[in-house]
C-alpha cells in the first residue's frame, strides 16, 4: 500500500449523470450511450487531476444486474475499468453496502429506464439517507436464497481482478452497521473479509469507519471494520477542525494509511478550499461524495437534514450552499426561480413550510416532464 500511496490519491464517488441508481450504471440496456457519457466524465475527472474513483459495484443494484445478465454485467465492469485505465484513474471497488431502506421498500430493479424523483438526494423521496429513523435496512444478502449468490458474485469479481493494478483497493463494505444493521451485518462483513483473504487479493481490503466509533470488536459490523481493515477507509463530513481532530484520533489509534472515502458537505462547512490542503499535507487520500450533476442528485441535502430543520434544528446549516461539486449548472426546479432561491427561503425562516412548498413545485415540474 505504501507504493500505492506515494502519489496523493484524490478523486470522487462516481456515478454517471444520467443514472438514477447503480442498476442503471451497470445494466446493458442503453449502455453504449452511457459509456460515451462515462468517457466524457472520466476525461473531465482526469483533466482536474483526479486519480481515483470509488464505485459501488455489488450490493444492491450491481448484484441485481449480475443476476439478470451475468455476462453483460462482467463486460460492462471491464469496460468501466478500461476507461479508468485510459484516464489514469484507479478504482476503489466497493462490495457490500448498508445504506439501505426497510424490507417493505426493498425490491429487485428491472432492466430498462429507472425511475427517480426530482429534488431528493439519491433520487427518491423515501430515501435511505434519513427517511426511516430507527428502522432496520434490508439488503440482498439478508435473503437466504440470494445470500450465496451475492457472495458468489463478489468472489468472482475479486478473483478476476485480484492482481489488477487498475483496482486501488477493495472497499469491503460501505458504512457497515448503518440503518440499524450493526449486529445484522457483522457476520456478513466478516464473511466478505474472509472471502477476500481466501482468494488472495493483492490489493488492500478495508471496510468503512463512519460512525465516529472505531473501537475494534467482533460484535458489530463497524467494529470488525476497525479490527480487520488493512488501511483505514473512513467517512467524515465535518468542517476542517473536525477533519483534523478525527484524522488525528484515527492515526493515533491505528497508525495505518488513511483514505477519507466520503467527504464534502458545504452546508456543514466541509469545503474544498479548507479540506484539500489538509488532506494533501497529511497524506490522507480522499474521494468526495458525488461528482457530476445528475439524476442521483448528490448535490441535494440529505433527507435527514430536512427532517432536522422541520423539528426546529439545523440552525448551523448553511442552506444557501449546495453540498457537492457541480461542474455543470443544474436545471432550475422551480418555474421562474432556482434551487439556491428555494434553499435561501428555508434558511431565512420559512422552515418546513418553505420546504413543503418547494417540494410541491418540484413535483409539479416533474409531472410536466
Amino acid at each position: 500500500m505504501k507504493e500505492r500511496m506515494k502519489v496523493w490519491m484524490f478523486g470522487c464517488n462516481y456515478m454517471p449523470a444520467s443514472s438514477p441508481n447503480r442498476y442503471d450504471m451497470w445494466q446493458v440496456w442503453d449502455c453504449e450511450r452511457r459509456f460515451e457519457e462515462m468517457e466524457r466524465e472520466l476525461a473531465l475527472a482526469e483533466s482536474i487531476g483526479f486519480n481515483a474513483v470509488r464505485v459501488i459495484i455489488a450490493e444492491d443494484n450491481g448484484f441485481a444486474v449480475w443476476c439478470e445478465d451475468h455476462d453483460g454485467y462482467m463486460r460492462n465492469l471491464e469496460r468501466f475499468l478500461a476507461l479508468c485505465g485510459k484516464h489514469k484513474i484507479r478504482a476503489i471497488m466497493c462490495l457490500g453496502n448498508d445504506c439501505s431502506r426497510p424490507k417493505p421498500l426493498w425490491s429487485v430493479p428491472k432492466p430498462g429506464p429507472q425511475p427517480y424523483d426530482i429534488g431528493y438526494h439519491g433520487g427518491r423521496k423515501k430515501s435511505q439517507h434519513g427517511s426511516f429513523p430507527g428502522a432496520i435496512g434490508f439488503i440482498s444478502a439478508d435473503d437466504p436464497e440470494l445470500r450465496p449468490k451475492f457472495f458468489q458474485m463478489c468472489g468472482e469479481v475479486m478473483e478476476k481482478y485480484k492482481d489488477d493494478d487498475r483496482v486501488l483497493f477493495w472497499n469491503i463494505w460501505n458504512e457497515p452497521g448503518n440503518n440499524g444493521r450493526a449486529k445484522v451485518s457483522a457476520p456478513l462483513v466478516k464473511r466478505m473479509f474472509e472471502l477476500a483473504w481466501k482468494i488472495g487479493v493483492k490489493q488492500p481490503c478495508a471496510a468503512d469507519i463512519w460512525h465516529g466509533k472505531f473501537e475494534p470488536n467482533m460484535e458489530t459490523a463497524e467494529g470488525i471494520a476497525a479490527a480487520w481493515s488493512d488501511i483505514i477507509s473512513y467517512h467524515c463530513y465535518g468542517p476542517l477542525h473536525s477533519q483534523i481532530k478525527y484524522a488525528k484520533e484515527i492515526k493515533a489509534k491505528f497508525g495505518r494509511p488513511m483514505v477519507n472515502t466520503e467527504w464534502l458537505a458545504r452546508i456543514l462547512g466541509c469545503d474544498v478550499q479548507d479540506c484539500y490542503p489538509f488532506f494533501a499535507q497529511a497524506k490522507i487520500g480522499c474521494t468526495c461524495w458525488g461528482f457530476v450533476a445528475g439524476k442521483y442528485q448528490t448535490y441535494e441535502p440529505w433527507e435527514g437534514m430536512w427532517r432536522h430543520i422541520e423539528k426546529g434544528g439545523g440552525k448551523n446549516y448553511k442552506m444557501t450552499k449546495w453540498p457537492r461539486p457541480v461542474p455543470s449548472v443544474a436545471p432550475p426546479l422551480r418555474p421562474g426561480g432556482d434551487r439556491h432561491h428555494q434553499a435561501r427561503e428555508c434558511a431565512d425562516g420559512r422552515g418546513a413550510e418553505g420546504r413543503i412548498a418547494a417540494r410541491e413545485d418540484r413535483e409539479e415540474v416533474q409531472g410536466r416532464a
